[in-house]
């Protein structure tokens, strides 16, 4: 029988924003503490690890995990695909949810059906644009990815490019046709708010989402893709803001 996990990807050293993941956020909690709050209060039930680095700057994070009451794993800062092989392999994990702690508003929810809809049958699974971008390459930051331990174990033999060791799961969608790919397609009209960027990578992404995760809690808006896509499309400054910042950061 195979089993399933989410592995949160976390650290504290960042290189445009520094310790980003401690900075207080909301309530005095960071995005690390706030994403792992969220998992704890829902309804998902399977292993949740963070997978982090050997620096000791992380072991805040690990601190954390442990207050949460989830597992940990460190590994290689720079081969990140190594440390997810890892980490599965410590904990006996065939199917990886990969949730990366730069996405403080991650939809749970969302989450919940990939799981549900993995089955076994893919290599890799993601939600996508509808020409079949994976949302992990935008700025959206509502969405996972899950892919087997097998499939990364096959990244790791075919490629030694640092390119597909710092990007978990790029080499699979640069080559589709050696692996078996489920894509979602997202609702359109969040795609159709392109400018949607809910991503943590500079201090002014930092900043925004701080006020935008306030607003979305003191008006007790779900936090779902549709409801959080809808409401920012509402404030046509933050709009702004985020377009400005994706185009200094394009992925």
């Amino acid at each position: 029988m195979t089993k399933s996990g989410i592995v949160i990807q976390a650290r504290t050293g960042s290189t445009r924003l520094p310790n980003k993941m401690l900075l207080p956020f909301y309530e005095n909690k960071g995005i690390f503490e706030i994403i792992l709050h969220r998992l704890k209060e829902s309804n998902i039930s399977i292993p949740i690890i963070l997978a982090t680095t050997q620096n000791k700057s992380d072991n805040q994070l690990i601190e954390i995990a442990k207050k949460y009451g989830f597992s940990y794993y460190t590994g290689s800062e720079e081969n990140v695909l190594n440390r997810f092989i890892e980490t599965a392999e410590h904990f006996k994990i065939d199917n990886i949810i990969r949730l990366c702690a730069d996405n403080p508003f991650v939809d749970l929810n969302a989450v919940e059906d990939q799981i549900n809809n993995f089955k076994n049958k893919y290599d890799y699974w993601c939600y996508s644009t509808n020409n079949y971008t994976p949302t992990i390459k935008t700025g959206f930051g509502f969405w996972t990815e899950m892919v087997t331990l097998g499939t990364l174990k096959k990244i790791a033999s075919l490629t030694d490019d640092s390119i597909y060791q710092e990007h978990v799961t790029n080499y699979i969608y640069t080559h589709p046709n050696i692996f078996n790919i489920h894509f979602e397609k997202i609702n359109q009209s969040i795609e159709d708010v392109s400018e949607l960027r809910l991503t943590v990578d500079t201090k002014s992404d930092f900043e925004l989402l701080k006020e935008i995760y306030d607003v979305l809690k003191s008006k007790n808006i779900e936090f779902s893709a549709i409801e959080i896509s809808k409401t920012v499309k509402e404030n046509p400054q933050w709009l702004t803001i985020m377009k400005a910042e994706t185009l200094k950061n394009i992925k």
